[in-house]
């Protein structure tokens, strides 16, 4: 594995990192050596030149999991063009809103996506082209150049659930030192075998390929359909490394594995595991080693839990990941005291470098750093609330336009979610404050299932919470929405339920 070197280094110099005739891409029945990634990357690189690309430009891409969305985010870079991974799940509308707002000068997508753009959706300037003319020729090839690593390389848009997406500017090296990161203290080694199942678009997505190639190992993307589609690679391809955010893990918890696996790293991000969830995973796989995280796309990854401590420690999100500084932060910026709740705060090279052509909405979120930071700089506020424990790990609290005010208290929805899912009758729920003229806020827990557990439920949650913290009203559904990044739609939720 590359060694966890802070020299950052232009992005797509992975593909140096692997040994040539090693596996580094399994992609629609196509395996790619570490050479053949290189050259493959060249020769992308060299066509996106062929169409005029220059550096600075912006390329989307609006993709699946094909073997040219692979290459992209190593190949813009390559040129100094930017890439703008556009979440496949979107819709025409939201890819339209993207392009536009990253001044995108190619769009590389297919036949079948571009046929649903209606007149002005692909802003003027803005070529498309099919994937399958974006291979290149045997003289097309660019090599590894040695680009600023502070230069922009890709535009990260969140999924938007509140307001219109933000691109997140990551560079070089944000990317680079990342994959470094990651690979470090997941211990990736040549041998391991990583399945990508989130999407690209999404920055934890993205670090499945990017921190795979940095360890030397071998990434093979998945779309799947059901979770059963997972269960299958894993076997087929000897996974060894599987990424899911909570509902996704929910999901696999109850599909149906077989006794033993190749997996020995599970890995979670994009919102807390519930005690009880761990549990599950950790009896479904006792072989392999589970790793809570807590990231922000503005800093890519803050934390992580060591997984020897899982076990006795199951809702913590661990201490700062190689090359990131967090603090717990009071309002007057000084740090807070250990079990004092306190804004999470990331200093140091992986901050990114703001939102794209949105100096207001960054000033809010990157500001300077508390002065008791070491880094100094900028920082991200992340407005998540966290407490450091006397054991020093941290304890994700809520985001602070989450917490539900309720006769005078400050309740963290995350608490509720937690006590509902360790009763065992709701294996998914989400807790929301919604208006109440005696209370200000009354307690909506929003569950899935058919309802016909509500009284044990509230009989346990009567039993396990105190009474200021007991849910007024439960809503049952068959199934939560997600985002596009897979999480639970809080957002969405809340404006159609939270009233």
């Amino acid at each position: 594995m590359q060694e966890l070197d802070p020299v950052p280094r232009p992005i797509d110099h992975l593909t140096l990192c692997g040994k040539p005739a090693a596996p580094a891409l399994i992609v629609g029945g196509e395996t790619l050596t570490f050479a053949e990634l290189e050259r493959r990357v060249g020769l992308v690189a060299g066509w996106l030149r062929g169409q005029g690309i220059a550096p600075g430009d912006r390329v989307a891409s609006w993709l699946p999991k094909t073997l040219t969305v692979c290459l992209l985010p190593l190949a813009c870079p390559r040129i100094g063009a930017v890439h703008v991974p556009i979440n496949p799940v979107l819709k025409r509308g939201q890819a339209a809103y993207i392009l536009a707002d990253s001044g995108a000068r190619l769009l590389v997508t297919q036949e079948a996506r571009a046929a649903t753009f209606e007149a002005g959706d692909v802003p003027g300037g803005c070529g498309v082209v099919f994937e399958d003319k974006s291979k290149g020729g045997p003289s097309s090839y660019v090599q590894p150049a040695e680009i600023d690593p502070s230069s922009l390389a890709a535009l990260l848009y969140t999924s938007g659930s509140t307001g219109r997406p933000k691109g997140v500017m990551a560079s070089h090296a944000n990317l680079w030192l990342g994959a470094i990161s990651v690979a470090s203290y997941l211990k990736l080694a040549p041998e391991d075998r990583t399945l990508c199942v989130l999407p690209f678009a999404f920055d934890y997505g993205q670090n499945q390929l990017l921190s795979t190639w940095a360890a030397g190992a071998c990434a093979v993307p998945l779309d799947y359909l059901a979770p059963r589609d997972v269960v299958k690679a894993v076997k087929r391809h000897g996974i060894t490394t599987l990424a899911g955010v909570p509902p996704l893990w929910v999901q696999l918890a109850e599909a149906s594995w077989p006794k033993d696996t190749t997996l020995r790293r599970l890995t979670n991000s994009g919102g807390a595991l519930t005690e009880a969830l761990v549990r599950k995973l950790r009896a479904l796989f006792p072989e392999a080693d589970l790793y809570a995280m807590y990231g922000l796309t503005e800093a890519f990854r803050s934390t992580y839990l060591d997984p020897k401590l899982i076990d006795a420690h199951p809702t913590a999100i661990g201490s700062a990941i190689p090359f990131a500084e967090v603090l717990v932060v009071r309002p007057d910026n000084s740090l807070a005291a250990d079990n004092e709740p306190g804004e999470l705060v990331h200093c140091g090279p992986l901050v990114a470098q703001g939102y794209w052509r949105d100096p207001e909405r960054t000033a809010e979120r990157f500001r300077a750093a508390p002065a008791a930071s070491r880094h100094g700089g900028t920082a991200v506020w992340s407005g998540d609330t966290v407490v450091r424990g006397t054991d020093g790990l941290l304890r994700f609290v809520g985001r602070a336009d989450e917490m539900i005010k309720s006769a005078g208290n400050r309740i963290s929805p995350t608490e509720i979610e937690e006590a509902v899912g360790a009763t065992g009758l709701a294996s998914e729920a989400v807790a929301l404050g919604v208006p109440d003229a005696r209370l200000g806020q009354a307690i909506l827990v929003i569950a899935r299932g058919d309802g016909s557990a509500e009284e044990a439920l509230r009989m346990a949650l009567k039993r396990d919470l105190p009474n200021f913290m007991q849910p007024a009203r439960f809503v049952w559904l068959d199934e939560l929405p997600r985002s596009p990044n897979g999480k639970l739609d809080r957002a969405k939720l809340k404006a159609e339920l939270g009233s």
